[in-house]
């Protein structure tokens, strides 16, 4: 047997995850677990630093505003500054980045003060995200990402149900400054883990960093999204408030679009990749799932506040359910997708959690929560299922140095969908609340909208590759394969290169 064919049945066979891949994996997991949960744990804290800080809601809501702005200015930079740097070094310092701002925010006298130390977190966070999945991709080459992918996400699935919970024991037992105390053990302990785990990438090459492009981007990413989150706050969509900003920004972002065309790879970003099937259909999905997730959690724990009259750490408590559901259909849901490939994992997955939120669609101020409850294990089940092969299926084909174009584009994909959800489901129940005096029935019109966001979705998984249209990829027996040619995996259908060695 050629050394071609003992290589392509050792893929088939499914053999061992190389421990390497797992050590990069949880060096990266602890850094992350900082980013993930710091991006919800303050939504709950709002009111406590008003209070504490002396400062009207309106100034105040910049600490959450200014943090997400902040990573979205930064996140088209990453891919740049990682040719620059290297993985390994771009990780370490965008750790130190948010410890910075973390010590910071702990140490804040007032709200001014504390929102420009959330913009640091943010331009630190903002670097992660997408460097989080980049430095995986290439460390698995290919082989056994659903399996993987399944692992490293779960910080990114749980964050937003669990740091409210978290939010609200802190608030409950202790002061508002340790919800960025927190941080500092998870970075320190994660840029020693990344200094002593991860491998030195760089390649001796710099590329010429997209003056033009990043000012395009950046600002038109941002702008977008502040124009969302001043639905709620500016009475609907229709106001000079949102629409201003919206515009501006999807003009700057189309000029963007535009001009990055022709330079395809020179380009801050190359957007000529979304041409490329499988990140185009999982960027499209992880839009519809960023709604469906974050736009569920605004409804989920204002339901139990507003109908059920119930605390801020309580409602926060009875989302857990979710999250043990998403925690039990990972582990199976990356296997499935290394074996049967992505599409009819995410067409259950999705499925699964439209029947989920159906239930809620029904709510009064008097069902069961724990009824509620096992519709909530029900759908963070499916939630599990839906972004494992998302997350995976948007890399298939694509040599190394396209990866970190790839996770910006799917990150700012997941982030536009969860602020457009929380957005459009915001002006529905605001809607529905004045035009009705029984707020159980605002709730369910809310709740039929969330449902059609996932509804949609469901029919868009068979566009996401199968099995089969993968196989045919791997390379004929008896081609020369070197160490700078793609690594071909068939599992779950991915193709994908390593970085070259130069």
């Amino acid at each position: 047997m050629s050394l071609q064919q003992t290589e392509r049945a050792a893929v088939r066979s499914g053999s061992g995850i190389d421990p390497a891949v797992w050590r990069t994996a949880f060096t990266i997991i602890v850094g992350a677990m900082a980013v993930v949960f710091d991006t919800t744990i303050v939504s709950v804290a709002l009111n406590d630093l008003a209070t504490d800080l002396h400062a009207p809601l309106s100034t105040i809501q910049w600490v959450s505003t200014g943090y997400l702005l902040a990573m979205f200015v930064t996140i088209p930079v990453a891919g740049w500054a990682q040719s620059v740097l290297g993985g390994k070094r771009l990780w370490i310092a965008a750790l130190g980045v948010f410890l910075l701002g973390s010590v910071s925010c702990a140490c804040a006298w007032d709200a001014p003060s504390l929102i420009a130390s959330r913009v640091v977190q943010g331009i630190g966070g903002g670097v992660m995200m997408p460097l989080m999945v980049t430095l995986i991709m290439q460390a698995a080459n290919g082989r056994n990402v659903g399996t993987v992918i399944s692992v490293i996400t779960v910080p990114a699935s749980l964050g937003p149900i669990l740091g409210p919970v978290l939010s609200g024991i802190i608030l409950n037992f202790g002061d508002w400054r340790w919800l960025f105390l927190v941080n500092i053990p998870f970075c320190a302990v994660g840029a020693f883990l990344a200094f002593r785990n991860l491998s030195d990438d760089r390649s001796g090459v710099r590329s010429r960093l997209d003056w033009v492009g990043l000012l395009l981007l950046s600002p038109g990413v941002a702008a977008v999204i502040f124009g969302l989150s001043r639905v709620e706050t500016a009475g609907g969509f229709g106001s000079v408030q949102v629409l201003f900003p919206l515009l501006a920004g999807l003009a700057l972002v189309t000029a963007f679009v535009c001009r990055s065309l022709p330079r395809a790879a020179n380009a801050l970003v190359n957007v000529r990749l979304l041409h490329h099937r499988p990140l185009a259909s999982a960027s499209l999905l992880g839009l519809l799932t960023g709604a469906a997730l974050f736009g569920a959690l605004l409804l989920l724990p204002l339901y139990w506040q507003v109908v059920r009259g119930q605390s801020a750490l309580d409602a926060g408590l009875l989302l857990i359910p979710q999250g043990v559901g998403t925690l039990i259909s990972r582990g199976l849901a990356g296997r499935l997708t290394d074996r049967i490939g992505p599409r009819w994992v995410g067409f259950v997955g999705f499925a699964v959690v439209t029947a989920a939120t159906v239930p809620f669609g029904f709510v009064t101020d008097h069902t069961s929560n724990v009824f509620l409850m096992a519709a909530l294990l029900v759908r963070g089940v499916g939630m599990g299922a839906a972004t494992i092969p998302l997350t995976s299926t948007a890399f298939v084909g694509l040599p190394g140095p396209d990866v970190p174009s790839a996770s910006i584009i799917t990150r700012v994909a997941q982030q536009v969908g969860g602020s457009l959800g929380t957005a459009v489901l915001a002006v529905i129940l605001q809607a529905a609340t004045s035009g009705s005096g029984d707020p159980a029935q605002a709730f369910r019109q809310a709740f039929w909208w969330s449902v059609g966001f996932t509804a949609v979705a469901v029919p868009l998984c068979l566009l996401l590759p199968g099995r089969a249209a993968t196989e045919s990829a791997l390379p004929e027996p008896g081609t020369q394969a070197t160490d700078e040619a793609l690594v071909i995996a068939e599992q779950g259908g991915i193709r994908c290169a390593p970085p070259v060695r130069r």
